[in-house]
């Protein structure tokens, strides 16, 4: 459990859409400029399908017939997102009806076939016509401001990638990034979130309009009866407890003070909780019960904390207090592969210009430092019962923080922050709990971060994955704030 598992990004639907642009009237003119593009377009569907397997050329297109057919092929295709590789100069006129008809977000591919042109070898060609072709194979920059234009003109959303098609890292690395940002999209728009339970009473902060998660995810939200997963317990063999047992010793640093009984309990529920998922068919889910006056919720409820860990660490995250917004953000970086733990501040240290973040209930123990202690609680604080619960640092080094948020006046926007989970002393009450330390300072990180009004609780995850998350927003035509 100490990998972090990345079945969630693999199992996208995600299609990318390609197509190279030139313009007919120069094939006669010009002998091998379209055969000498086409090796171009080819090399950029070859590092394309690198990033992602799933890659859809629809080849040069160069006039207006060949565009509305590429059009056709794109939405026949479903594809999500389109690379439009410009290769030499190409009307407007003939990209408008392929992206116009697939209606997806474009990134313009603005490549120069090398770092330059030889200007010498170029100036010592004595016939001008092959002179013109080699000039216009060197051309991608030319329409890029004639299709900007139209785009802006027409509403179609685009993206610019300036760069060379080879020994080009930080170019491709924005490719690959855009290729991330848009499979996590597609992850979200097909997730199936379980709601389990209810809000807790009082935490306003919390409250969300499911229609608006609808409205900016997509996805299917299920809502779910804390009395199916305590029917489901009932199921539970022995030979699943036992199992259940041994992969919880496999996994956590249990505490030898950890009662047996209450062990028992979190392993029948962390079964059951695997056939709710899987009956569900849920990629993530938020919880929370009060549990009084009927014993088997209270103890399925009470025992949710170690299955609900495992699920978290293995692509199905897991939101304690029924927060739908943060969960979404805990899928969004889990997707990301960075994990995304549940978390919210404890406390300031101004000795160390640090803050103290976690959270009581389930974390990713995947992106954990070190093994995860599980200890007995005689009480959790604030809510029904008692039981074991897991104690974890994220590891020491980058993290992100997430919070989806609610803007005044209605809405969704994403809220990130980077920082370094730092080593140090942590409190050992049965927690998730890091140190983290922010490059603008604990004191206004927690001023700026505030400002923007989040809900209390937030996501982390490991690694600086801020560009990735401004990418995923302009994909999702969600406004993104960076603190830091």
């Amino acid at each position: 459990m100490n990998k972090l598992n990345n079945d969630a990004v693999n199992k996208s639907s995600l299609k990318i859409g390609l197509f190279g642009i030139g313009l007919d009237t120069y094939w006669p003119q010009f002998e091998g400029l379209k055969e000498r593009l086409e090796g171009y377009l080819n090399t950029v569907e070859q590092k394309l399908t690198e990033i992602h397997p799933s890659v859809v050329n629809a080849g040069l297109v160069d006039n207006p017939d060949k565009a509305f057919k590429a059009g056709k092929l794109f939405k026949t295709e479903d594809v999500d997102l389109i690379f439009l590789y410009v290769t030499t100069y190409a009307l407007s006129s003939t990209v408008l009806p392929v992206v116009q008809r697939a209606k997806v977000p474009v990134i313009i591919l603005n490549l120069a076939p090398e770092a330059a042109i030889d200007y010498n070898s170029f100036n010592a060609m004595s016939d001008r016509t092959k002179m013109t072709g080699e000039w216009l194979s060197y051309c991608s920059a030319c329409p890029v401001p004639e299709i900007a234009n139209v785009f802006n003109r027409v509403g179609v959303k685009f993206h610019q990638i300036t760069g060379m098609l080879h020994d080009d890292e930080l170019c491709w690395n924005e490719v690959t990034e855009w290729v991330q940002a848009a499979k996590v999209a597609n992850i979200m728009a097909y997730n199936r979130l379980g709601c389990m339970g209810h809000y807790y009473s009082g935490m306003l902060d919390i409250y969300t309009d499911l229609t608006q998660q609808y409205a900016h995810f997509g996805g299917h939200i299920e809502l779910i009866e804390v009395e199916e997963l305590a029917s489901l317990r009932k199921e539970v063999s022995k030979e699943e407890l036992n199992n259940r047992l041994k992969l919880f010793n496999e996994t956590f640093d249990i505490q030898s003070d950890c009662p047996l009984d209450e062990m028992e309990k979190a392993a029948i529920t962390s079964v059951a909780l695997d056939k709710l998922v899987a009956k569900h068919q849920l990629g993530s889910m938020a919880y929370y019960y009060k549990g009084t006056g009927n014993i088997e919720n209270e103890e399925a409820i009470s025992s949710i904390i170690l299955g609900n860990s495992l699920l978290t660490a293995n692509g199905i995250p897991v939101a304690g207090e029924y927060e739908i917004k943060n969960v979404q953000a805990m899928k969004i970086m889990d997707s990301f592969g960075a994990g995304g733990s549940f978390t919210e501040y404890y406390a300031m240290d101004f000795k160390d210009d640090v803050i103290l973040m976690g959270h009581d209930g389930p974390g990713h123990i995947a992106i954990a430092e070190g093994k995860t202690r599980v200890r007995p609680l005689h009480v959790y604080h604030g809510k029904v019962g008692k039981g074991v619960s897991v104690e974890m640092m994220v590891k020491n080094g980058p993290v992100t923080l997430l919070s989806v948020a609610e803007k005044r006046g209605g809405g969704l926007m994403l809220l990130v922050a980077e920082g370094e989970s730092v080593p140090g002393p942590i409190l050992q009450i049965g927690n998730t709990n890091s140190r983290y330390k922010f490059p603008i300072g604990a004191r206004n990180f927690v001023n700026n971060w505030n400002s923007y009004g989040p809900a209390h609780h937030c996501a982390v995850g490991i690694g600086h994955i801020s560009s990735k998350i401004e990418k995923l927003g302009q994909l999702l035509n969600m406004e993104v704030v960076r603190v830091c």
